[in-house]
């Protein structure tokens, strides 16, 4: 949008204020918020910000950044309505004081890697599926789930009141919403929005999740996207859906009709490069601690690195399109959790794909029975491998991937590994409820 439509736009929705958003190396949304009247300045010279205080951006001695609004991610905040004057969101990219973008901007590493499959001919378009729980916090502040609810189940209840509110938000703000239910778990959810080119699409995610949180909010809820807040049930997955067109025509080159999967040679390679990175990839993909406590079989989370059309127990699903809708096809990644940093996912997603296609890699067989039924040698004569089991061996895999470390580059790749080995050396410090009920009495 040119900024005098944006102008125009802002006094028929009465603005008052501008939220500039941004986001931190975990994925955090950080913001300002500036006079509406300020917006032309903020474009033109940008709005000052210290880098040194935002988790992975600088030292103090090279603290001075600035954020430029990116005109197209406009929308002003419904849960911010106010008879005084509203307030409207840009999200904005972060410069160095030269007027460069900063290379450890997740948002500029997360465009650099598409600027990469652009050059290649290629647009990455993804779907995330966001999962999350909606809880009550009692007295004590304890997470109580709020609903008893099932997978798909119709309710009536206060959840379905909340999800309609949530759908009706994002739609104001410009996201289309395609499908809302419960999910498996007690006070567990799911949020769908329309396939789009990843840009958009990480843009939205990080709009869901805080648009979900101020929604909640409202309803006297807390809504997390904490991989497994409760032990022995399902735990929040963030499935993302991929596929690459054509820059220039729009045709899914994933599709190939005389293909029993219907998929491409581009697309074999594409998920051959995945499945080679995917341990790498994992410290960003799954990036808490928590996320490992999802990432254990029986619960309907990817533990085995295979691929699979029908078996939903493999790391990379070819999920079926419906008959004469080719630009559908697509390929799912399970492994993501919604805690994760959603521009720095994409960007190791998109890079390890394009290095399948790079170096023509085979995809394996696909595995189409429960793997998890498997045993040890048959695992092994399938040459199927695992994920990490924890945070701590995912950074070790991590270390060992140049190629995700090239994606992240050389400062976010050191400063991401620095604040989660630290994330680790505080967890394994730590003495837990378990540990007391196991060991107190019996030693």
């Amino acid at each position: 949008m040119e900024i005098k439509q944006i102008i125009k736009q802002m006094e028929e929705d009465k603005v008052k204020f501008i939220l500039l958003q941004f986001s931190d190396i975990y994925g955090t949304a950080k913001s300002l918020t500036i006079p509406a009247a300020k917006l032309e300045s903020a474009l033109e010279y940008g709005t000052w910000i210290d880098g040194s205080s935002i988790e992975g951006f600088a030292r103090i001695a090279e603290s001075d950044m600035f954020l430029k609004p990116d005109l197209d991610t406009y929308a002003v905040l419904p849960w911010l309505e106010s008879e005084d004057g509203n307030t409207a969101r840009f999200i904005c990219d972060v410069y160095d004081p030269d007027g460069t973008p900063f290379s450890g901007g997740p948002r500029n590493i997360l465009k650099r890697v598409l600027q990469e499959a652009e050059k290649m001919g290629y647009k990455y378009m993804t779907g995330p599926e966001l999962e999350f729980f909606l809880f009550r916090l009692d007295e004590k502040i304890q997470p109580l789930p709020h609903d008893h609810g099932n997978y798909f189940d119709m309710t009536t209840d206060q959840a379905y009141a909340v999800r309609r509110d949530m759908t009706v938000t994002l739609e104001k703000m410009g996201i289309e919403v395609e499908a809302t239910h419960h999910e498996v778990a007690l006070g567990q959810h799911e949020i769908c929005f329309r396939y789009s080119d990843a840009l958009a699409s990480a843009d939205k995610t990080a709009t869901m999740r805080v648009a979900i949180k101020a929604v909640a909010q409202k309803h006297d809820l807390h809504a997390t996207f904490m991989p497994k807040p409760i032990g022995g049930i399902n735990g929040s997955g963030m499935h993302v859906h991929q596929s690459l067109t054509d820059k220039k025509t729009g045709k899914n080159l994933f599709f190939n009709e005389k293909d029993k999967y219907n998929l491409s040679p581009i697309a074999y390679n594409f998920i051959a490069g995945q499945l080679g990175h995917v341990k790498g990839m994992s410290a960003i993909l799954s990036p808490t601690v928590n996320s490992y406590k999802r990432l254990v079989p029986g619960y309907e989370a990817p533990v085995y690195i295979s691929w699979a059309r029908i078996n939903r127990s493999a790391l990379i699903r070819v999920p079926r399109a419906s008959s004469g809708k080719i630009q559908a096809t697509r390929i799912e990644l399970r492994n993501p959790d919604p805690s994760c940093n959603i521009y720095l996912a994409f960007a190791v997603m998109l890079k390890a794909g394009l290095d399948g296609i790079k170096n023509n890699l085979k995809a394996p067989a696909p595995v189409e029975e429960d793997v998890y039924g498997l045993s040890s040698q048959e695992l092994l004569d399938k040459k199927i491998d695992t994920l990490p089991e924890s945070l701590r061996d995912a950074l070790k895999e991590l270390k060992e991937d140049r190629l995700v470390q090239e994606a992240l580059g050389q400062h976010t790749y050191e400063r991401f590994l620095t604040a989660k080995k630290q994330e680790w050396r505080d967890y394994a410090r730590q003495v837990t409820d378990w540990e007391l009920k196991q060991y107190l009495e019996k030693y």
